[in-house]
This record gives structure tokens, C-alpha cells and sequence, in this order.
């Protein structure tokens, strides 16, 4: 079982989406267990601020230390094997890598900025990773936990119902995956390949990943140079290559 322990000043963004689907059920499992955590029950006066204006000058409110690492030490694991992880926009970009890494964890503490961002010293001396979701900006870091639970959670064992959902997953082995279709075989004269109809269960695993070579390199050729291609990858890209021209 993985714990996710939640910091933010709006728990109560989390409740629904945390309430529907895979997340519910594996939480009722005990698969998971996901805990929400009020900032403000750490804030020192009565008016429970967990911000103030920055030193210096500069627009906006910066979140305060004293909550936070208050916070941390009443829910960190006392075995000292949990990994705290800081939503913020300046972080290394996620991805499946990175997820799988996270999996792995026993308890995962997510601290939410809002405002301007985090005291520096919340990067300096509470953190363990600081992670984003995307050249972009939110209002705050709840949405972006939400991404990092939702990934790492579906690759925990049991979570799917099918351990071998993951495995031909875009960027799983950084190949996009190949196009996926179901009934009916035609639809306003838009068919289904053959192949995937044949039966012939090598052909259509040729054409799987035929296709996620050609979806990579047409998408995301940067992946292409994670991965090891063998001797057939290499001829089905310049295959591909070709019919691009």
C-alpha cells in the first residue's frame, strides 16, 4: 500500500475527484490511502495565515515555513521513508519515469503552493523533489497533485484491473501507443484495418508496433532517441520516413 499525504490550504478541491473511478476503489481495497491535510491547522495565529508578503517588495503573498514544516513533522512517517514532493511550476517535469519511481514509495507528502510560491527555505530544507506538470501556470499545486496521484496510483499493483494495462501505454517504453479501435468494424464507410480483424496474432503485434514507431516519429520524434531500436525498428522508420515525403 502507498499513503499520499496532502498539504494545501483548499482540501476540499480534492474530495471529488478522489471520491469516482479506479481512485475510489482502490482506496477502498486498501490499495491506497489518501489523506488530506489543512495547512491552516499549523498556522500559528488565531487568524490561522499561512502567508505574508514577501521580503523585499514584489506583488502577490509568499506561503509561510513555520505551517509547513509544522505540518511535515506531525504526518512525516517516523520509519523515515517517505519522499516530499513540492507542486511547483520551477520543478523537473513529470513523466512516466518518473511516476514508476514513485510507486515504488511508501509515503508520498505533497505540499500545494498557492500565492507567488513557497519561503525558499521550504525548497531548501523540506523538500525532497520538486516536481511540475508542465511549462505552465495554475492557480495553485492542487490540480497538478491530483496528475501525480492519478498516474502513480494506476501503477500500483492491483489498482487496474489488469496488471498488463500499463505495458503498451504511451510512454511506458517511450513509444506512443499504436491506435486502438473496437466495434463496429465499419461505421459511415470508416473501416478498421484488416489486420487487426485477421486473427494472425504476430501480424497484428508487427502492425502494434509498427504504428507506435510511426506515431512517435510523427508526434514525438524527441522520444525516439530514448530507445534502443532493433534492426526492424530502423527499417520501419525509414519505411515511415519515406511515406512522409
Amino acid at each position: 500500500m502507498i499513503k499520499f499525504d496532502v498539504l494545501s490550504i483548499f482540501p476540499e478541491m480534492f474530495s471529488s475527484p478522489l471520491n469516482f473511478s479506479l481512485l475510489k476503489k482502490a482506496q477502498e481495497k486498501g490499495l491506497l490511502n489518501i489523506c488530506l491535510h489543512d495547512i491552516r491547522n499549523w498556522a500559528n495565529d488565531k487568524h490561522k495565515m499561512t502567508d505574508d508578503a514577501p521580503y523585499g517588495g514584489g506583488c502577490g503573498m509568499v506561503m509561510k515555513v513555520e505551517p509547513v514544516e509544522k505540518a511535515l513533522a506531525a504526518i512525516r512517517s517516523p520509519e523515515d521513508d517517505s519522499l516530499v514532493v513540492l507542486m511547483t511550476p520551477q520543478g523537473e517535469t513529470f513523466n512516466q519515469k518518473i511516476a514508476a519511481q514513485l510507486a515504488e514509495k511508501k509515503q508520498i507528502i505533497i505540499i500545494c503552493g498557492r500565492y507567488e510560491g513557497v519561503d525558499e527555505r521550504i525548497r531548501e530544507h523540506l523538500v525532497d523533489r520538486e516536481i511540475s506538470i508542465g511549462d505552465y501556470i495554475l492557480t495553485g499545486g492542487d490540480l497538478a497533485a491530483l496528475v501525480l496521484i492519478d498516474a502513480v496510483s494506476r501503477l500500483i499493483p492491483d489498482v487496474l484491473g489488469n496488471p498488463e494495462s500499463t505495458l503498451g501505454e504511451s510512454f511506458s517504453h517511450n513509444l506512443l501507443e499504436y491506435p486502438q479501435y473496437t466495434r463496429p468494424a465499419e461505421y459511415k464507410g470508416w473501416m478498421v484495418p484488416d489486420v487487426l480483424l485477421s486473427g494472425n496474432h504476430a501480424q497484428i503485434e508487427l502492425w502494434h508496433r509498427r504504428e507506435s514507431l510511426k506515431r512517435t516519429y510523427q508526434r514525438r520524434p524527441d522520444l525516439l532517441k530514448k530507445i534502443k531500436l532493433s534492426a526492424e525498428d530502423k527499417k520501419n522508420l525509414e519505411k515511415i520516413k519515406l511515406e512522409d515525403i
